[in-house]
């Protein structure tokens, strides 16, 4: 998808530029640590900004999202003032996990200076997809992250559409445009696992986690414990979702994990058997999802592309007068 060009062109440099590949061209030592720290530096220097690179952000604009890009990781907004008040909440949270694979083969080829701008650039792009859906950055775990979606302003149903199209858009754009990328390196390939699951207000306590300035601003609840424990039986760029992800999204692209695994003890997430407690989980066809959206359109090699709204209704009668005077007798003057 064209949204993540600039994130492809990052890795893309950071890959020619490593200084592994110089080595072959050069003996002289310092040209090779000159080449490392230039790297670091550019790309340090790059992640003070908080935005969206240029081709996400146009995305962003396009469809008119608008998000806060300054968060602060572990205090989602709406929460923050339960920090040191010795105080609990009660609301509905929509948790997404999304685990980073295969990151570790690129240390095969590439100087840890290189690997720590690729594995960053792709986190970094996971962390931008988030925010222009509105989710909210709990915490970083390795190359992945843990997402927040929902808030005292958003219904249940828009932050879980909100995380399906996040994970869907993310997901494209790991087993498709970054494993073209990654071929062409001849690396193996590097991809995603994704769980999401939404705990009802009933069942979600919203607390202070730690101690003094140890602490995050955090959820206790099954459903967040689930959407980490659903992410480890999805499949390569898979996204598994949990019954109410499921009952408050309603579209035909669920099916029981069971019917792949072909094993029925992966039919239910969590079960409490006394309770006769049993909660399903879902593989959820993020593509054929995507391929519904009203901002995706696929092309005629089978890929999928952004529609460029703007391309047409912003035009004026006068930018359009000279295209259409070369194509008489269609120009009505």
């Amino acid at each position: 998808m064209n949204i993540f060009n600039d994130y492809i062109s990052t890795i893309k440099s950071a890959m020619n530029a490593d200084s592994q590949q110089k080595r072959q061209h050069s003996n002289f030592h310092g040209e090779d640590n000159l080449i490392k720290g230039n790297l670091i530096s550019e790309f340090l220097n790059e992640s003070k900004e908080t935005k969206p690179l240029p081709s996400l952000l146009s995305f962003a604009n396009e469809l008119g999202l608008r998000t806060n890009y300054n968060q602060s990781l572990g205090l989602h907004p709406d929460f923050s003032h339960l920090k040191h008040s010795g105080k609990i909440e009660k609301h509905f949270v929509v948790s997404m996990f999304i685990d980073i694979k295969g990151s570790t083969n690129l240390f095969k080829r590439y100087s840890p200076e290189t690997v720590f701008v690729i594995t960053n650039t792709i986190q970094r792009a996971a962390i931008h997809t988030g925010l222009i859906f509105n989710g909210y950055i709990q915490r970083l775990h390795g190359d992945g992250l843990f997402v927040y979606f929902g808030g005292k302003n958003v219904t249940k149903q828009d932050a879980v559409s909100n995380a399906l199209k996040a994970a869907s858009v993310f997901t494209y754009f790991i087993k498709n445009d970054l494993k073209n990328l990654i071929n062409d390196q001849g690396i193996e390939t590097i991809f995603t696992r994704i769980g999401i699951d939404l705990g009802e207000n009933k069942d979600v306590v919203w607390a202070m986690a730690g101690m003094g300035e140890i602490s995050e601003i955090t959820t206790c609840s099954l459903h967040t414990s689930l959407a980490s424990k659903m992410q480890n039986i999805a499949e390569s760029n898979g996204i598994v979702v949990g019954d109410n992800i499921k009952n408050n999204v309603a579209t035909s692209f669920y099916t029981v994990v069971s019917k792949r695994t072909k094993d029925e003890k992966h039919r239910y997430a969590f079960q409490i058997p006394e309770r006769n407690f049993n909660y399903t989980q879902y593989d959820f066809n993020w593509l054929g999802y995507l391929k519904q959206l009203d901002f995706v359109v696929t092309d005629l090699d089978g890929n999928l592309t952004v529609k460029n709204k703007l391309a047409v209704s912003d035009r004026k009668p006068q930018d359009i007068k000279p295209i259409a005077s070369k194509n008489k007798p269609y120009l009505n003057s």
